[in-house]
């Protein structure tokens, strides 16, 4: 057994590839007019209410019950980026986890929940530029040295 991808419901297949190319920088891996397939495994699914069979009121729009979530090694960049999205509606504004994470969540056009992070290794960097051990990122990021070293070495 394997893991395919995920499939989102969109109500208009161009405008979501489109945004998600964009913005995400998402490369097509096959396109099947109303399913398009991403490289990085997610989907997008126009009528998918035809596709799993249930009524069209049965497909939820801003559940809230699951995220798409994407890491971005330019995070101040992105957030760059997004301004250029003024339909965009946010979550929140940016935060930083306890672990350091700065993260910021946003629905894309069809209103599923999007967290963007700054990518992980970039965390790293950024405590030990700061003048922080290695000690000292481990303990505040609750992470072994070894998991650390595994990260930045990946």
């Amino acid at each position: 057994m394997k893991y395919v991808c995920t499939v989102i419901s969109v109500a208009d297949i161009s405008a979501a590839r489109k945004f998600y190319e964009e913005l995400f920088g998402l490369e097509v891996y096959q396109d099947y007019g109303k399913n398009i397939a991403f490289t990085c495994g997610l989907a997008l699914q126009q009528d998918f209410d035809w596709l799993v069979s249930i009524p069209k009121e049965k497909v939820l729009k801003k559940s809230n019950n699951a995220e798409v979530v994407f890491e971005e090694q330019d995070f101040d960049g992105f957030l760059n980026r997004l301004k250029e999205y003024p339909e965009i509606e946010y979550l929140g504004e940016v935060i930083e986890h306890s672990w350091g994470q700065r993260v910021i969540r946003f629905y894309d056009l069809d209103e599923h929940l999007i967290e963007v992070g700054e990518d992980m290794k970039m965390v790293i960097k950024r405590f030990l530029a700061s003048g922080m051990s290695m000690e000292e990122v481990s303990a505040k990021m609750d992470v072994s040295i070894e998991d650390l070293t595994k990260l930045l070495n990946s």
